[in-house]
């Protein structure tokens, strides 16, 4: 847009052009959220263009538009109107809901019950409840945690700076929502059709790698098994998370969409937390892994739900 811009400039010495960079600056970013919301944009991309009550977005429609705005905004100011001028191509009238904090919060919570999610954590305190002391649960159990938690965190991470930095936020929503849709109805079909092994959930392969972890119990073997758990069992657990990075980026900057990362991340691991702490005082892992065989169906039914939710939610961009 540069060269767009300069000839403008030559052609109109009168027109103030300011130009924000929104990737390395955080004022600028803030105030591309401010305007995006203010201007109602469903999903704000760069570039982006501001003219009076005006919005160009994207280069083909700048080219094609932005000194026919120039012309009018200009025609409008020397008129001495003061009437905000007619929508162009890009403008809405009415902007969708904001991503709030409780839009990510359930969603996490119920991908914070998911039964794949659990169960590494409870073999592992079987391992070692019996001969281990409370502080060794805390620190082995902990460490797990950690590695969840990081590893969940720093995935979510990368996959929202690329698609902030790449600018294509539009093509990962819609991407997002097939996918969130199409786990979504095989969750619900393994529930349907009763199925005691489901389609969404760690290979035996990758149990048996796991376990190998899980038998050693120690700290260093606890973190690496909390690596593998995201890795492996992220066609689990992913389903929400991309759904929600999805909602994300269409409508969130980086600097912006990273305190719901933390926030959907910190979510997910709560009960790993609660859990370790029930075991740490006295609680028998067994009674855990039995409440979660006992609810596992309910769960997934749930989950399944939401991921058709969300996927529809995305798709249609109901916020944002």
């Amino acid at each position: 847009m540069k060269p767009v811009l300069a000839t403008l400039r030559q052609k109109y010495p009168e027109l103030d052009v300011e130009e924000l960079e929104i990737w390395h600056n955080q004022t600028n970013q803030q105030t591309f959220a401010a305007m995006s919301r203010q201007y109602g944009l469903k999903n704000a991309g760069i570039p982006l263009v501001l003219i009076g009550d005006t919005v160009l977005a994207g280069d083909g429609q700048i080219i094609a538009h932005l000194e026919e705005r120039v012309l009018l905004e200009k025609e409008r100011l020397h008129s001495g109107d003061t009437t905000p001028d007619t929508m162009a191509p890009g403008m809405v009238s009415t902007g969708p809901a904001v991503l709030t904090p409780q839009m990510v919060v359930v969603p996490a919570l119920v991908d914070s019950l998911n039964p794949c999610a659990l169960s590494v954590l409870v073999f592992l305190l079987i391992s070692i409840a019996a001969a281990a002391n409370r502080r060794r649960i805390f620190l082995i159990g902990g460490s797990y945690i950690a590695a969840v938690f990081l590893f969940h965190l720093f995935m979510g991470i990368g996959i929202f700076s690329f698609v902030t930095l790449t600018g294509l936020s539009k093509a990962f929503a819609l991407i997002g929502a097939a996918v969130a849709v199409i786990l979504g109805l095989i969750t619900l079909s393994d529930v349907i059709r009763n199925k005691e092994t489901f389609f969404l959930s760690v290979s035996e392969s990758g149990k048996g790698v796991m376990s190998q972890y899980i038998r050693i119990a120690s700290i260093p073997a606890a973190f690496v098994l909390g690596v593998l758990a995201g890795l492996l069992g992220f066609s689990c657990t992913g389903g929400i998370y991309i759904s929600i990075l999805a909602l994300m980026s269409r409508s969130l900057t980086f600097t912006a969409g990273l305190p719901y990362l933390l926030l959907y991340n910190i979510i997910f691991v709560l009960p790993l937390v609660l859990i370790t702490l029930l075991a740490a005082y006295g609680m028998s892992p067994e009674k855990a892994d039995s409440w979660r065989v006992e609810h596992k169906r309910a769960l997934r039914l749930v989950i399944g739900l939401v991921l058709v939710a969300l996927g529809v939610v995305v798709f249609f961009g109901w916020f944002g």
